[in-house]
C-alpha cells in the first residue's frame, strides 16, 4: 500500500470534504491554487452497497486532482466493507476517508457522521471493515466532541489500528459550524495518534493558519467553508501574494472558469448547482446582494457570463 500522506510537504493543505461543493470542478481549482490533497463530497456507503451508479458518478475525478481521497459515510460495517472494495476497484483514489463528523440532521438520523463517532464500538467496527477491504490508506474525520465521546476517547479506541491520517474539526457536534475552535484538544490528540493530523474549522487566512499550527503542532490543515468562493485561498496560505480577493474583475474570471469546468463535466445540471458557488464568489464585493439575486437564477453559462460582464 502506497501511503501518499508521508510524501506531502508540510504543512499539508487539504481541501476538506463538503457535500454539494467539493465536486471535481472545485477540486481542480483547489489543486490549481495549491491544495496538496483534495477530498470528494461525502458519499453514502449504503448507496454503493446497493450499487448506486449516481454515487459512482459523484466520485469520478480527473488525474490532475491527485492525490484524491474519497470520503464515505454510513453506519453499517458490511456496507462500508463492500463500498471500500467498489471504490478501490472502480474509482481508484489515493485514499479513503470515513466521516465521523457531519452534524447534519438527516445524516445523524442514519446514526452516521458525528452520531457514529459517539458509538465507540460500532465506529471501530466500521474502520476495521474499511481497513480490511481497502488497498489505499484509510483516514478519518472527527470532531472534538460528540455526546460523551471526545476526540481523545475516539482516538484511544482505535490507537492500535493502522489509520493513516485524522482530520479533526475543532468544534463539538453541539457547536455545529460556529463558535471557538478547541486547539488544546487537537494538541492533546497528537499524544495519542502518531500519524498525520489535520486541524479543520475556522481557518480563513494565513495568520489564522499559522496560529493554529503553532498552537497544535499538527501536520497541516483542512480548509472547507473558508475556500468557498475563494479557491485561491490555498495560494495565499502558502504565503504568496493575493491578487484576487476583493477585486471584482479577477474574482469574476475565476468564477467563470469554475462555471466552464462545471458546464463541461455536468452540463445544465451543473450550472444549476453552480448557483450556490456563485453566491459565495460575490462575498465582500461591491453590489454583492444585487449580483446574487441575479446569479441564483442562472440557467446557462451564457447567463453567468452576461451578468458578470
Amino acid at each position: 500500500m502506497k501511503n501518499f500522506w508521508q510524501k506531502i510537504p508540510r504543512p499539508i493543505l487539504a481541501l476538506a470534504p463538503l457535500a454539494g461543493f467539493t465536486d471535481s470542478a472545485f477540486r481542480l481549482l483547489a489543486r490549481k491554487y495549491g491544495a496538496n490533497v483534495v477530498y470528494s463530497e461525502m458519499a453514502s456507503a449504503t448507496a454503493l452497497f446497493y450499487n448506486s451508479q449516481e454515487t459512482l458518478k459523484l466520485l469520478s475525478f480527473e488525474k490532475k486532482e491527485r492525490p484524491y481521497v474519497v470520503q464515505l459515510f454510513g453506519s453499517d460495517p458490511e456496507h462500508f466493507a463492500v463500498a471500500a472494495k467498489i471504490v478501490c476497484q472502480k474509482i481508484k483514489p489515493d485514499g479513503i476517508d470515513i466521516n465521523f463528523g457531519c452534524p447534519v440532521k438527516k445524516v445523524l438520523k442514519q446514526k452516521a457522521g458525528a452520531a457514529l463517532m459517539a458509538n465507540l464500538k460500532l465506529s471501530r467496527q466500521v474502520i476495521e471493515a474499511v481497513l480490511e477491504n481497502s488497498s489505499v490508506p484509510v483516514s478519518v474525520k472527527i470532531r472534538t466532541q460528540s455526546g460523551k465521546v471526545s476526540a481523545l476517547d475516539f482516538l484511544q479506541n482505535i490507537s492500535d489500528l493502522p489509520v493513516a491520517a485524522v482530520m479533526i474539526h475543532g468544534r463539538s457536534l453541539s457547536q455545529g459550524f460556529a463558535g471557538p475552535i478547541d486547539l488544546a484538544m487537537i494538541k492533546e490528540a497528537k499524544k495519542i495518534f502518531p500519524g498525520i493530523i489535520l486541524a479543520n474549522g475556522g481557518i480563513e487566512d494565513l495568520s489564522g493558519m499559522k496560529m493554529v499550527l503553532k498552537n497544535t503542532g499538527v501536520s497541516g490543515v483542512g480548509i472547507g467553508r473558508g475556500a468557498l468562493g475563494r479557491p485561491w485561498l490555498f495560494k495565499t496560505l502558502k504565503g504568496k501574494t493575493d491578487n484576487i480577493s476583493g477585486k471584482a474583475k479577477q474574482v469574476f474570471a475565476v468564477a467563470i472558469k469554475h462555471a466552464e469546468l462545471v458546464q463541461k463535466q455536468k452540463g445544465k445540471r451543473g450550472i444549476i448547482e453552480m448557483r450556490q458557488h456563485l453566491a459565495w464568489y460575490m462575498r465582500g464585493l461591491s453590489g454583492a446582494s444585487q449580483l446574487r439575486e441575479q446569479l441564483v437564477k442562472v440557467e446557462s453559462l451564457r447567463d453567468i457570463k452576461k451578468i458578470l460582464s
